[in-house]
């Protein structure tokens, strides 16, 4: 069977290139006469594995000296604890509600401290993201918290909030990679790989070093300190190492097409497409507002939950799979991560077109 154009959420499309290399390594890497499945993590060809990874993410995003990489077990979720538990000195946090994600976080956070909703964007279905320009930040917060794209509801910030000098700790799950970034507006910038780096089973997490420390909420478990995994050089325990070893390579792949500035342009391309034919179609709408439009997922409706429904089905008999939208908004959404060739999403605008030229009387 053909591939098909996956626009799934996550776990996500990853560059063909990078799968033919790992397919072909999959029985011996490098000369070991082993797959990276069955290796030591304590083994010399895994340090050079997860050393190299941590160079080039280094290196695409310009990751200054004084931040850990870690590469961690538990998703982004886990972070909605350990953060929390290892970053709440005065016991309060403020958070920036702009979608499930962040409330998911903003709600876990409740358990270990005081946490103020600054700012929400939930009257509107999340369906934009709030003026962060002046938010009334706690003076006694130790961090301020976000989403920086929302992957259910398609909004991406294209400003980061004035934090007024606090810590800013962000979810780039999916927008990870996708453009530059300044890593030093942020204390903690941290991401599932799912998305748009690698296979599901490891997180991502960038952080300062001096907010790794001892000082941890009572009763944190050794595995939910930053220090025990920076100390360890993210070998504390057995890490997700095929994973690892799957994002090294994607990093790579990134490298070669040119870094973060080439993907930015590459993701422009693609996303201009598709909103463009949303903005025209008499059938199809997107669902945010234009200045707050993610580049990584795209939330459309008809409007007619069967008709929606019809489109879904017969788009994936097409090849076009997984674009049914969250179950908590309905609708479509295609993610058109960084692997997602421009091809896909001119093939999809396409069948779009015949769809709603078949179906509009």
């Amino acid at each position: 069977m053909p591939r098909v154009y996956n626009f799934s959420a996550g776990p996500a499309v990853l560059p063909e290139e990078v799968l033919k290399e790992a397919a072909n390594e999959m029985l011996d890497y490098n000369s070991t006469g082993m797959s990276v499945m069955e290796m030591s993590h304590r083994s010399k060809p895994f340090e050079e594995i997860i050393t190299t990874a941590e160079q080039d993410l280094r290196d695409l995003m310009n990751i200054p000296g004084n931040y850990r990489v870690l590469f961690l077990q538990g998703g982004a979720s886990l972070q909605f604890s350990m953060i929390p538990m290892n970053l709440m000195k005065n016991g309060v946090a403020d958070y920036i509600v702009t979608g499930q994600w962040a409330k998911k976080a903003y709600q876990e956070a409740q358990k270990f401290g005081k946490v103020n909703k600054i700012a929400s964007s939930e009257d509107k279905t999340f369906s934009y993201i709030p003026d962060c320009s002046d938010l009334p930040i706690s003076k006694n917060a130790d961090y301020v918290y976000i989403c920086e794209n929302n992957t259910i509801y398609g909004t991406k910030f294209k400003k980061l909030p004035n934090t007024k000098g606090k810590i800013l700790v962000s979810d780039a799950s999916s927008c990870i990679l996708s453009e530059p970034v300044d890593v030093t507006k942020y204390g903690v910038l941290f991401a599932g790989v799912q998305k748009n780096v690698g296979p599901a089973g490891v997180v991502i997490v960038i952080i300062r070093e001096d907010l790794i420390t001892e000082d941890v909420l009572p009763g944190t478990p050794i595995m939910l300190r930053y220090k025990t995994h920076a100390d360890a050089k993210s070998l504390y325990n057995t890490p997700p190492a095929y994973g690892i070893y799957i994002c090294g390579k994607v990093f790579k792949w990134l490298k070669k097409i040119g870094g973060l500035a080439a993907i930015k342009e590459h993701n422009e391309k693609k996303a201009k497409i598709l909103y463009d034919f949303l903005d025209q179609s008499r059938l199809f709408k997107g669902t945010v507002v234009k200045e707050d439009r993610s580049l990584m997922n795209v939330p459309f409706i008809t409007g007619d939950a069967d008709m929606d429904a019809k489109f879904v089905k017969e788009a994936a008999v097409a090849g076009f799979v997984n674009l049914k939208g969250h179950r908590t908004v309905g609708g479509m959404r295609a993610s058109i991560y960084n692997a997602m060739p421009i091809e896909g999403v001119e093939k999809l605008v396409e069948f779009m077109r015949e769809f709603e030229a078949k179906n509009l009387k």
